[in-house]
């Protein structure tokens, strides 16, 4: 079975640094711009031929259309970003301040649970089950979705590499296509 993982284009909160989880934000002009030079090795995966799947936000939508044209498929809304609650669409610069933020930030990041947002365990639970599900139906799957869920993807699926989920994100337009079967992985495109 194979699983390709993209990540969609920048949006403005990329850009300016802004927490971006549940807020739906379209692609930004450079993101556009930056998805329609993406080449991808056709020969690697063909969408055609897989079940497809977003997150169901605009900037996944949007990212889906813009390298692969109009391809049936499905939102799951368990490979949403995290929910930052109420850090989300603020920077660090604004936040660093705030003791709120500070208690998010330090100690144990995977079980601070950002106010009125969800913790790294939470947001975990969610896209795993999203990933049993999508392992369990045997079909190659192309999935678009967020930095965030990619990297705790690739975490769960190649623990032995010893990398933290900042160091498996990919670039906007960014990815990888695994093999469940030999357990293995190429980034892409």
């Amino acid at each position: 079975m194979m699983l390709v993982l993209i990540r969609h284009g920048k949006t403005a909160a990329n850009e300016n640094h802004l927490y971006c989880g549940k807020t739906d934000l379209e692609l930004s002009e450079n993101g556009r711009n930056e998805l329609k030079n993406l080449k991808y090795d056709k020969s690697l995966f063909d969408p055609s031929e897989m079940s497809v799947l977003t997150s169901g936000m605009k900037r996944c939508e949007q990212t889906l259309e813009l390298l692969f044209g109009e391809v049936p498929h499905e939102a799951d809304p368990d490979f949403r970003e995290m929910d930052f609650g109420a850090f989300e669409m603020r920077s660090y610069a604004e936040l660093k301040a705030d003791p709120d933020y500070i208690a998010w930030i330090s100690g144990d990041n995977e079980a601070n649970i950002a106010p009125g947002g969800e913790s790294g365990e939470m947001m975990r639970s969610r896209v795993m089950e999203g990933l049993d599900r999508l392992t369990a139906s045997g079909r190659d799957t192309l999935l678009v979705a967020h930095g965030g869920v990619i990297a705790l993807i690739m975490a769960s699926l190649f623990p032995e590499e010893n990398k933290n989920r900042y160091e498996w994100q990919p670039a906007p337009g960014g990815g990888y296509a695994v093999s469940l079967t030999d357990r293995s992985y190429s980034a892409l495109p």
